[in-house]
């Protein structure tokens, strides 16, 4: 039956989600985003998004002819593990919000899939979560430079 209340919630915000005008424009429900308020989970839901488009960008720089090999190496690149690993070794530039924020992020309940460590996987829901907020700040010049950190560092230990 449990399956049956998440329908049941998603048909409710299907309905509610979005909205148009009499023009049929749609209409958005925030004027502004503002990162310092939102849950972790959402941050890091963001953070996730960035950094898949940041490293599939990246691997074009090194092949762009064969999409089955880029699709491997970015999954495995935005893998809990190797997001957990690019945090440990990049951690001693994050910044103390970013560490703080980090820190709520990994200890926000969450459900770990099966394919990571519990570990592993909230390491990368706070990693991702410091990467939503950057990007939702519109702090780009920060937000490349620990992407691009991240990602030299898994090229490294691949």
């Amino acid at each position: 039956m449990k399956s049956n209340g998440k329908f049941k919630q998603y048909v409710a915000l299907k309905k509610n989600l979005f909205n148009f005008d009499e023009n049929n424009n749609l209409l958005d429900r925030y004027s502004e985003i503002e990162p310092d308020k939102l849950h972790p989970l959402v941050l890091a839901y963001v953070g996730d998004a960035y950094y898949h488009l940041y490293v599939r960008t990246r691997m074009l720089n090194f092949d762009f002819t064969h999409v089955h090999l880029l699709n491997d190496f970015s999954m495995k690149i935005v893998s809990a593990v190797w997001q957990a690993r690019a945090f440990e070794a990049i951690k001693e530039e994050f910044t103390k919000e970013e560490l703080a924020l980090f820190k709520r992020a990994k200890n926000t309940k969450s459900h770990a899939p099966r394919v990571a460590s519990v570990h592993d996987y909230h390491v990368s829901t706070g990693f991702e979560a410091v990467l939503g907020h950057l990007y939702l700040k519109k702090d780009l010049k920060r937000l490349d430079k620990l992407c691009k950190m991240a990602f030299t560092h898994v090229a490294k230990t691949l």
